[in-house]
C-alpha cells in the first residue's frame, strides 16, 4: 500500500495546482498587484502560525485593515475560492485512498467499510440465524432537510463537482499527454468559472428551491447509490459466507423534511407540502424511464434464441391490446422483453395522469420487473446475477412512486390552539388551553373514543386554526394520490406532555386519517411522534411515554401501527439549553430510560436523532454518532437529520456518498451484531462510567448557566461580538432565523446561535463548561483521571464525545476570537467574559489531553489535524477583515450609500469562513 507520506503528498500536490491556477486568474482579473497583496497576506498568516509574535500580529493586521474597495473584494474572494478548491482537492483524496484499498494486490480490507464488517461476522463465529436475525432488524433513516446552514449556493456546488471530477480524471495512469493538456484547459476554466460567479444568492431561496435542491442529491447520487449498498452487502455475505442463501431487506432509506417542516416557517403551507410530493415523484418516475430505456438496450433477447416465460408472453399481448396505440408497439415481435418494456414505459408516462392507463402504485411496476427477472433467471447462467434490472428492483423497493417518505412537523402549540377552538365551537370546553393536563387527557381521551366527529364542517375557525386542519386533509388526500409511504411520520415539537400527541390523534380523527369503528377496531394512518428538545423535556420523555402507553386509546393507535413508535431527541436546543456535554448525556439517558420502559409494553423504538452539521448542534462523522448511542436501542433502527453544508459535503459526489453511506452501514452492521450476540448488555458499559458522567454532567450544567443565563450581561456579548445580525441577510433560508421574530434568548433558533459563534471563532457551544466537568471530576478522586481514559479506551460513547470536543477546539482560535471583542460597545463586559470563555478554553484542552494521552488535539487522526492547520492561516485575513467590516458597517446609518458594499463583503467574509472551517452550522 503507498505509505501515509506518499498519500499526503499526492493531496499536497493537488491543492498547489488548484492554487496555481488561482494565482494565474488572480492575476488576470486583478494585475499582479492583487496577487501580491494575496501572496503577502497569505505568507505573513503562515509565519505567523508558525513563529508568533506581537509586532508581526499587528503588521498582518495592518495590512489588511488598510485594503480599501474594490481590492478588499477581491482579496476576500480570493481566500474563500481557495478554500473551495481545498474542500475539492480533500474529497477527492477521499476517493483515492478508497481507490488504493481496492487496487491492492495483497487484498487489505478496508476498515469501517462493510466489507470489514462481514469478515468481522465471520471471525465472531456468529451463527446464519443471528446474522440474518441483524439484516431483519438493520434500518438507517436518513432525512434530508432544509435548515440554513449551506452558505455555497447551487451553482457553486455544480462547478465543485465538475471540477472534483476533472481532478479524478488526472489520477488515471494512461493518460496521454494529449488527454492530460485537455484536463489542465477544463480545470482552469472551472476555476475561472468559480471566480466569475457570484457567491451571494441575491434573494432568499423559497420552499421549492429549497425542494428542488435536495431533490438534486437524488438525481445526482442518492437513487444510484442506495441500491448498490445493498449489492456491495449482498455481495460480501455471498462472499465470506457461500454455502448460505442471503436475504438482504431494504434497510437504508432517506427522507425528507423538506416542504413539510412548518415549524417556525409561515412559508410552508399544504399546497406546497402537495406541490413537494408532486415533484418528488416526478423525478422517480423520470428516473424509471432512463432505467428501462437502458434496459431495453441490454435486453434484446429473441425467442428464436431463449425460452421466454408463458406468463410474459400473455401478459405482453394482453396489456398491448389494452395499453398501446397502434404505433405504439415494439415493431420486433420476438423481442418479448423490449416489448414489456415499451408498455411499462408508457404505463409509467401516465402515473398520476391516468388510472385506466398509469400505474396505481409502485408495486405493480414491481411485480412486471419480478416478471421479467423471472423470465430471464431461466436463461441466465446460476453463477451471474441480472444486476442492472435487480438494481432497478431494489431501486423500485426503495423510492416507490413516492421518492422519499416527506415527515410533517409543526409546534405543539400549533395544535393546541387549534384542538382548544374546535372544541369550544361544539361546547366541550370553553378554556382548553387552561386546563391541567389529566383534564386534557380526559377529554383527548373521550374524543378518541367517539367515532363521531367533533369538528364542524363550516365551522367559523380562526386563519390559524383552518391552516393546521388543512395540513391534517392534506395528509389523507397524499395518501391516496401518492401511497401511504409518501406520509409516515408526523412530529411535534416541544413536545411536554401527553397530551401534545393526542391532540394530533384528534386532528387526524377528523381528517379521517385516524378512525375508529362502530365495531371497535380501529385505522391509524400515521405514525406520531414527540420531539424531546430541552434538558427538562428529555429527563421527562419516559415518564411521557410511559403515560401514553398505558392508555387503552393510544395502544390501540399503536397495535395498528405495528407496535412501533417513534421518538425524536433534538440536540440543537439541549445544547443551546444546557451545554454540549450535559446535553449529550442526558440524551443517552434518555433513550436507555424510554428503551427499557417501552421494553414493558412490547412496543418498539425507532429514536430519531436531530442533529446538525456543526459539533455545537450535535454534527460530526456519521458512522461515530450510530456507535455513541446506547447498544441496546440500535436493533431498532436508526434515523438521523442530514442538513445544511453536511449535503454538499457527504452527498454530491457518488463515490464520497457512497463512502459516507458505507460506513454508517458497517458500523451498524458490526454494533448490532455484536449485540445480537449477546445477552448482556450492562458488559458494555460500567456502571462506574455512568455515575462519573453525572457527576462531570451536573458540574458542566452549573458552569454553562452560569454564564448563559446568569450573566446579565451575556446576551449582549452574542448579539455584539458575533456577526449574527448580519447573518440573516445571506439568504441561506426560508426560515425566518427567530421563532415569532422575538429578541428572547429562548426564541432564537440554535442554528444562528452556533453559526454566530464559529464564525467568530469561539465555537462555544461545542466545548464550553466541558472543561469545567471534566476536572472536576479528575480532581476529585485520584484514581478519577484513570477511569476516564479507561472509559475514553472502552466506551465509543465517551470516546466520540471527547474526541468531538478535541475538534471543536481545533476550530476555535482564541488569538482571532480576541478580534471581536473590538465590536462590543462596553469594553469592560466584553473583556470580563472573554476571560470567563479563554479560561475554560485552556482548562478544557489541558484535561482533554490528560484523558487521551495526545500531545496535541487530534494527534489520533493525523489527516484531520493536518487539514486544521492547512486551513487555519487561510482562515485568519478573513476574519481580520470581517471585524474591521462590521466594525465600519455598524458606524453607519442604515441609509448610507456605503452601506451596501460593505453588507456584500461582510457576506462574503461569512460565506469564505464557513468554506474554510466546514460544519459551521
Amino acid at each position: 500500500m503507498i505509505q501515509t507520506e506518499d498519500k499526503n503528498s499526492l493531496l499536497r500536490n493537488d491543492v498547489k495546482k488548484l492554487g496555481n491556477i488561482l494565482g494565474e486568474i488572480l492575476v488576470h482579473h486583478g494585475g499582479i498587484s492583487l496577487f501580491n497583496k494575496v501572496e503577502e497576506i497569505r505568507e505573513m498568516t503562515k509565519d505567523l502560525r508558525k513563529n508568533y509574535n506581537e509586532e508581526a500580529y499587528n503588521k498582518l493586521k495592518e495590512k489588511i485593515n488598510s485594503l480599501e474597495a474594490p481590492t478588499r473584494q477581491n482579496v476576500i474572494r480570493a481566500f474563500s475560492i481557495y478554500f473551495h478548491l481545498v474542500n475539492i482537492a480533500e474529497q477527492n483524496h477521499r476517493i483515492r485512498r478508497r481507490r488504493q484499498y481496492q487496487l491492492e494486490e495483497d487484498h487489505v480490507v478496508q476498515p469501517v467499510s462493510i466489507e470489514s464488517a462481514v469478515l468481522s461476522m465471520k471471525e465472531h463465529n456468529y451463527d446464519r440465524d443471528v446474522i440474518q436475525k441483524v439484516l431483519n432488524d438493520l434500518s438507517i433513516e436518513l432525512i434530508i432537510t432544509a435548515h440554513p446552514t449551506e452558505a455555497a449556493k447551487r451553482t457553486i456546488l455544480e462547478i465543485q463537482k465538475r471540477i472534483s471530477d476533472i481532478l479524478k480524471q488526472f489520477d488515471n495512469p494512461i493518460l496521454t499527454k494529449r488527454e492530460k493538456l485537455s484536463l489542465e484547459e477544463s480545470l482552469f476554466n472551472e476555476v475561472t468559472a468559480l471566480w466569475q460567479t457570484d457567491e451571494l444568492r441575491h434573494r432568499k431561496p423559497t420552499v421549492i428551491d429549497e425542494v428542488k435542491n435536495g431533490l438534486y442529491y437524488f438525481d445526482e447520487t442518492l437513487f444510484d447509490v442506495l441500491p448498490e449498498i445493498h449489492q456491495e452487502l449482498e455481495d460480501q455475505l455471498d462472499s465470506y459466507f457461500p454455502n448460505s442463501e442471503w436475504k438482504v431487506p431494504n434497510f437504508l432509506h432517506f427522507g425528507s423534511w423538506i416542504g413539510g417542516d412548518r415549524d417556525g416557517n409561515p412559508n410552508v403551507t399544504p399546497e406546497i407540502t402537495w406541490e413537494t410530493l408532486r415533484l418528488q415523484r416526478k423525478l422517480a418516475l423520470k428516473k424509471y424511464k432512463q432505467a428501462i430505456v437502458d434496459l431495453m438496450r441490454k435486453f434484446s433477447q429473441s425467442t428464436s434464441r431463449v425460452t421466454i416465460s408463458e406468463d410474459l408472453i400473455s401478459s405482453v399481448e394482453d396489456e398491448e391490446r389494452i395499453f398501446l396505440k397502434k404505433g405504439e408497439t415494439w415493431p420486433v415481435d420476438s423481442e418479448i422483453y423490449r416489448r414489456k418494456f415499451a408498455i411499462m414505459q408508457k404505463r409509467i408516462k401516465y402515473v398520476g395522469q391516468s388510472t385506466e392507463i398509469g400505474y396505481s402504485h409502485a408495486e405493480e411496476l414491481l411485480d412486471d420487473l419480478k416478471m421479467i427477472h423471472k423470465s430471464a433467471q431461466n436463461h441466465q447462467s446460476s453463477h451471474h446475477k441480472l444486476k442492472s434490472l435487480e438494481k432497478l428492483m431494489r431501486q423500485v423497493e426503495l423510492f416507490g412512486f413516492h421518492l422519499a417518505t416527506l415527515d410533517i412537523r409543526n409546534h405543539s402549540g400549533e395544535h393546541e390552539s387549534a384542538i382548544a377552538e374546535i372544541l369550544k365551537s361544539v361546547n366541550i370546553t370553553d378554556d382548553y388551553s387552561a386546563l391541567p393536563e389529566d383534564e386534557k387527557i380526559n377529554i383527548l381521551n373521550d374524543v378518541l373514543q367517539d367515532p363521531r366527529p367533533v369538528m364542524l364542517f363550516h365551522g367559523d375557525y380562526s386563519r390559524e386554526t383552518q391552516e393546521v386542519i388543512k395540513v391534517f386533509q392534506m395528509i389523507k388526500e397524499a395518501h391516496e394520490e401518492f401511497g401511504s409511504r409518501s406520509i409516515q411520520v408526523y412530529l411535534v415539537s416541544m413536545t411536554q406532555s401527553a397530551s401534545d400527541l393526542l391532540e394530533v390523534l384528534v386532528l387526524a380523527k377528523e381528517a379521517g386519517i385516524y378512525r375508529l369503528h362502530a365495531d371497535g377496531y380501529v385505522e391509524s394512518g400515521l405514525h406520531v411522534a414527540p420531539l424531546l428538545e430541552t434538558i427538562d423535556d428529555l429527563v421527562a420523555g419516559a415518564e411521557i411515554m410511559k403515560q401514553l402507553f398505558q392508555m387503552d386509546v393510544y395502544r390501540n393507535h399503536l397495535e395498528e401501527r405495528g407496535n412501533h413508535q417513534e421518538i425524536m431527541l433534538g440536540y440543537s436546543d439541549g445544547s443551546k439549553d444546557g451545554g454540549t456535554l450535559t446535553a449529550n448525556w442526558k440524551l443517552f439517558k434518555a433513550q436507555q430510560e424510554i428503551h427499557d420502559m417501552a421494553k414493558e409494553f412490547n412496543v418498539r423504538l425507532k429514536f430519531f436523532h436531530g442533529r446538525g452539521g456543526s459539533l455545537g448542534r450535535g454534527g460530526g462523522p456519521l458512522n461515530r454518532s450510530i456507535l455513541s448511542q446506547p447498544v441496546e436501542t440500535l436493533g431498532d433502527g436508526v434515523k438521523i437529520t442530514e442538513q445544511g453544508e453536511v449535503l454538499s459535503s457527504r452527498y454530491l459526489l457518488q463515490d464520497i456518498a457512497y463512502r459516507n453511506l458505507e460506513q454508517a452501514s458497517s458500523a451498524l452492521l458490526e454494533a448490532s451484531a455484536k449485540v445480537a450476540g449477546s445477552n448482556d448488555h450492562d458488559h458494555f458499559r460500567e456502571k462506574s462510567w455512568e455515575l462519573a458522567m453525572e457527576d462531570i454532567s451536573k458540574v458542566s450544567l452549573e458552569k454553562y448557566q452560569s454564564l448563559v443565563f446568569g450573566d446579565q450581561d451575556f446576551l449582549t456579548y452574542f448579539k455584539q461580538t458575533t456577526p449574527l445580525r448580519e447573518l440573516a441577510a445571506l439568504n441561506i433560508g426560508s426560515r425566518p432565523m427567530k421563532r415569532k421574530g422575538s429578541e428572547r434568548f429562548e426564541d432564537l433558533r440554535a442554528i444562528p446561535w452556533v453559526f454566530a459563534w464559529t464564525q467568530c471563532r469561539q465555537n462555544l457551544p461545542a466545548w464550553y463548561a466541558a472543561g469545567s466537568g471534566l476536572q472536576a471530576f479528575v480532581s476529585k478522586e485520584k484514581e478519577n483521571l484513570s477511569l476516564l481514559q479507561t472509559m475514553y479506551q472502552q466506551w465509543p460513547f465517551f470516546e466520540v464525545t471527547i474526541n468531538n470536543l478535541q475538534m471543536a477546539l481545533l476550530k476555535a482560535d482564541l488569538t482571532t476570537a480576541k478580534e471581536y471583542i473590538n465590536l462590543i460597545e462596553d469594553k469592560a463586559i466584553g473583556d470580563r467574559i472573554f476571560g470567563n470563555i479563554t479560561e475554560e478554553y485552556h482548562r478544557t484542552r489541558e484535561v482533554l489531553l490528560q484523558i487521551t494521552g495526545n500531545n496535541e488535539l487530534l494527534d489520533h487522526t493525523p489527516n484531520i489535524q493536518e487539514s486544521f492547520h492547512r486551513r487555519n492561516p487561510y482562515v485568519d485575513p478573513l476574519n481580520f477583515l470581517q471585524v474591521d467590516l462590521i466594525q465600519k458597517m455598524r458606524s453607519l446609518d442604515e441609509e448610507d450609500p456605503q452601506m451596501e458594499e460593505l453588507l456584500t463583503e461582510v457576506l462574503l467574509t461569512i460565506s469564505g469562513v464557513a468554506a474554510g472551517l466546514l460544519n459551521t452550522g
